[in-house]
């Protein structure tokens, strides 16, 4: 096969890949609108999140026993290992969110979520005493710049809400951030599908437990039928198949060029949001998203 042909036959995977990352960003950053949307039917977080993973559970059980086949058996190390990390990681990192989309729009929260790689690099460095280059630091100063410019755009129109939405998101980002800084000797032992199956469906029952603790069954009653279509939209098209498309992506074309086109992400959240949930798009929220965007891209050059 001649040198060509074989360039073209790569470059015929590459763009599946590539397809398949942008649709998994695009797809996670629906959530968000989806949630937005809920809350104008009068349904608060503890019933949205509970609604998102009753319909995500099965669909996470199942992607677990198949990534499972032929797998040694869990130990009891390995289930309290996966219960902590699905409590940090899918828990705890999306009841912060869904809880600090109630302040803040769509497109701040997907800017403050797409801080996570800086985070990733902060909690190596306190805990882990990972050295930190300049450069890196340069980096980090760039996307948190870019955030603080949003949010002071945001808090024109939001006010104090803004702040207590924003440090919800980001107790969001660093829990889920948490969850990535302890999860690698797991992803090793379990692989990673069957790791995201088995964390993900205890942060549905987690989920599920919390509105039976927290809220009668008979207010269930009261949700709008459209909560109910939004909530089957959120735990299948923004939940469970991004989940797949990336796994599918990072198989195909790599990490990297998987976490370069996940850069869509947030573009697509600012177009949803103002196309959808009227949000306004202003040049300090364009700013603000050129600033994240720039620093996490230097950060990925400068790893």
């Amino acid at each position: 096969m001649s040198a060509s042909s074989i360039g073209a036959a790569a470059r015929e995977r590459h763009w599946p890949g590539l397809l398949l990352a942008a649709g998994g960003a695009t797809a996670f950053s629906g959530k968000a609108i989806i949630v937005k949307l809920a809350y104008r039917y009068g349904v608060d977080a503890v019933t949205v999140i509970m609604l998102r993973m009753l319909f995500a559970l099965p669909l996470f059980l199942v992607l677990a026993l198949w990534a499972g086949r032929g797998r040694p058996t869990l130990t009891a190390r390995d289930w309290r290992a996966v219960t902590l990390l699905g409590f940090s990681g899918y828990y705890l990192a999306s009841f912060l969110d869904f809880l600090g989309l109630q302040y803040v729009s769509a497109s701040l929260e997907r800017l403050v979520l797409y801080l996570n790689p800086t985070i990733v690099l902060l909690l190596g460095w306190l805990i882990f005493k990972r050295r930190t280059t300049t450069k890196q630091w340069i980096a980090m100063a760039v996307s948190y710049a870019g955030v603080l410019l949003a949010f002071g755009e945001e808090a024109q129109f939001a006010g104090a809400q803004a702040g207590l939405g924003t440090l919800l998101v980001l107790g969001s980002a660093v829990s889920y951030a948490l969850y990535l800084t302890y999860s690698g000797e797991e992803v090793r032992r379990l692989g990673a599908l069957r790791l995201t199956g088995l964390a993900s469906s205890v942060a549905c029952v987690l989920c599920i437990a919390q509105f039976v603790l927290l809220r009668p069954l008979s207010s269930l009653a009261a949700v709008a039928p459209q909560v109910w279509w939004l909530s089957l939209l959120n735990a299948t098209a923004c939940t469970f198949a991004p989940v797949l498309m990336v796994m599918l992506a990072i198989a195909r074309v790599g990490p990297a060029a998987t976490a370069q086109t996940g850069m869509i992400g947030p573009m697509s959240t600012i177009a949803m949001g103002v196309l959808i949930l009227g949000e306004p798009f202003t040049p300090g929220v364009v700013a603000g998203t050129v600033l994240v965007l720039a620093g996490v891209a230097l950060l990925n050059r400068w790893r």
